[in-house]
């Protein structure tokens, strides 16, 4: 089992949100709650004019060495699933089967709308944005239409959670890239997984509360250890 966070997306040119520097240091996140999305059209058009500055970053992104090292261990058949706190599709991308991957925050690459349902493409919605429109509604029903991330203040996915744990409590070697592990619940899955008998090796540049669980901890970037990780497989 694998579960990536930001620090796996970064040598991909996608900034922490939560760093120095990152969106959350421009913007109040508190003012992109859930809640005042889905209240308030004012938060809405706010909302779709970060988004200007957001989406063409994730849009743009590639995989890195780290994304091709996951893909890679499913290929070896040594890979349960991978868990990602990331909203980028760069895993997909990189060649992971995508009924593999669980993404526990959602998608930025998909937008939903609240009222009937309809999904559509991300790019579909942001090309509405840069023509002009301040709040894209669906053109379906007149709904609300909502990137298919899960905001502050918004529930988790029921069963994306649900499976995640379940992988987590099977796993033989649970591993962490790029995570802090500070971010609820997904910072609870490697400790169920060490409750449950899994060997635990985490990889990132800081240290995570989570160290002092770990058999081995990998303290670089998550392009190098993983390509490294990877060689020591197949020697």
């Amino acid at each position: 089992m694998i579960l990536t966070g930001a620090g796996i997306s970064t040598e991909s040119g996608i900034p922490d949100f939560r760093s120095p520097g990152g969106i959350w240091t421009k913007y109040d996140p508190q003012e992109f709650t859930y809640q005042n999305f889905v209240s308030n059209r004012a938060h809405r058009e706010r909302y779709w004019q970060m988004s200007l500055e957001i989406h063409p970053v994730l849009a743009g992104a590639e995989p890195n060495a780290a994304h091709r090292a996951v893909a890679q261990l499913e290929r070896l058949g040594h890979l349960r699933a991978v868990i990602t706190q990331n909203i980028d599709g760069l895993h997909q991308r990189a060649g992971s089967s995508a009924e593999r991957v669980i993404e526990i925050h959602g998608t930025a690459l998909h937008v939903v709308c609240l009222s009937c349902g309809t999904r559509l493409p991300r790019d579909e919605v942001q090309a509405r944005v840069r023509s002009g429109e301040a709040v894209p509604d669906c053109l379906e029903c007149g709904g609300i239409l909502k990137p298919a991330t899960v905001s502050f203040g918004q529930a988790m996915p029921e069963r994306e959670t649900t499976l995640a744990f379940e992988h987590a409590e099977h796993a033989d070697v649970f591993l962490v890239i790029g995570s802090s592990l500070v971010v609820h619940p997904a910072a609870y899955l490697p400790v169920r997984a060490v409750e449950c008998g899994a060997k635990l090796v985490i990889v990132n540049l800081e240290t995570t509360p989570c160290d002092r669980l770990a058999t081995v901890v990998v303290r670089g970037k998550a392009g190098a250890s993983m390509s490294e990780i990877l060689g020591a497989m197949a020697a």
